[in-house]
Formats: C-alpha cells, structure tokens, sequence
C-alpha cells in the first residue's frame, strides 16, 4: 500500500487520538503510540484495525521503546511520513505544589520523550522527505508563575526550531504546534472560564500543516480559544 503513514505518540486521547482520526479520514494509515495499551488498540480498531491503524505501546522516555515503535512502524507499512511528537502532561503551578517525582516525569516525557522521537524518526522521515510536528504550548510562549510545564513546552519550542535548522536541505518540515486551552482531561476546567478549544481544533491546526505542498514549511501555528485571556 502506498498511503502515506502518520506516527503519533501520545494517541490514545484527546489531541493525538483526534488528529488521529483526522488523519485517517484524510487517506493515511496511523501508528498509535502511548503507555496505555487499551484505549490504544481500541481506538486503532475503530480506525480500520491492523491494515489501517498499528497500536504500539510505548513509553517515550525510554530510547529502546522509541526504536522499537519506528521498527515496527516500518515493518508493518514499509515507510513513514509524518511523526507528530505529542505525549505531555502537566501538573499544578507553583513551586511548592505537586510531586517532585511527577516533575521528574513530566521533564522526561515533555523533552527528553520529544527529543527522543525526534532522533527515532529522523532517518525514515529523511528517506520520505516527510513531516516532523511537536505539541508546544501558549504556555512556551510565556512563562506562567510557577510553572514547571511552561519550562518544558519553551524548551519543546526550542527543540523545534533546533530540529528545523538540523534537518534543513533534507525535505523534512518541522511545525510546532502550540494551542492555548483545549477541553481535554489534561486542564483542569475548575480553573477557568473560557470556552476551550477541542481536540478536533488542534487536530485540524495539525492536519493544515501536513496538508501544504512539499515547497511550504509551516514552522507553527499558535492557536488559542477566542476567549482566553493570556
């Protein structure tokens, strides 16, 4: 077969399991990547199951996992087009709030998960002259008080860029994909009033991206809900 095959980590809810489902629609085959293996392979069975969608357990902050997850991305489709590095979490701001442990883990998903995609998938993006896309945030755009997260999406912006400057004259693109709010498990929607964006809107932003002729390189879209303040 010789539709195009988007990788996504991070797939089995909200923005990665949408854009996943936008991609699908739009012709290609999907590998789904994420810790929980259920939700995956279910959400991989409503999307045409072994032919048209591959659920691969993985942690991203294990380099051996990412290796595997592209090994089996190209045994089972023969190519790769698209990686979309999106597995990220969050946890309360202010320095002495949270776990510590949990900011371990959120570094390591957040930026050292991405950074890791980034080198798994290099090679077989280079072969297909295909897409490198990263989940940012407003919040790299802006340091929030007290938080750890927004440290972490302003170095995923930074390993963006880093990434489309290293990969430049080899026909990869690179886009960050920053959305404000989104209506997702992730916010805590105690906290705010805005109406937030969906997943499909993110998804859409990511689908907008990867849909531009080959010559044009979305390098980001920043997008927030129409009523969100910051």
């Amino acid at each position: 077969m010789s539709d195009p095959v988007f990788l996504i980590t991070g797939a089995s809810s909200g923005i990665g399991a949408a854009t996943a489902r936008r991609a699908v629609a739009a012709g290609h085959r999907v590998v789904l990547a994420a810790r929980s293996a259920e939700p995956l392979a279910a959400l991989a069975e409503e999307l045409g199951g072994p032919e048209r969608a591959l659920a691969v357990p993985c942690d991203v902050t294990e380099w051996p996992a990412q290796q595997a997850l592209v090994a089996a991305t190209l045994e089972a489709f023969g190519r790769l087009d698209v990686a979309f590095a999106n597995a990220c979490f969050g946890g309360p701001r202010g320095f002495l709030e949270g776990d510590p442990e949990q900011w371990r883990s959120m570094v390591l998903t957040n930026v050292l998960g991405a950074a890791l995609t980034i080198r798994a998938t290099i090679p077989a993006l280079r072969e297909s002259r295909g897409h490198l896309l990263l989940t940012g945030s407003v919040a790299g755009h802006r340091a929030l008080p007290g938080s750890l997260y927004s440290a972490t999406k302003h170095a995923v912006g930074a390993l963006a860029e880093s990434a489309r400057q290293d990969v430049n004259g080899t026909g990869i693109r690179v886009t960050l994909v920053s959305p404000g709010i989104v209506d997702t498990p992730f916010f805590d929607r105690g906290t705010t009033q805005e109406e937030p964006l969906r997943p499909e809107d993110v998804a859409d932003a990511v689908m907008y991206a990867v849909g531009r002729p080959g010559h044009v390189d979305v390098n980001e879209i920043l997008l927030r809900p129409t009523a969100q303040r910051g």
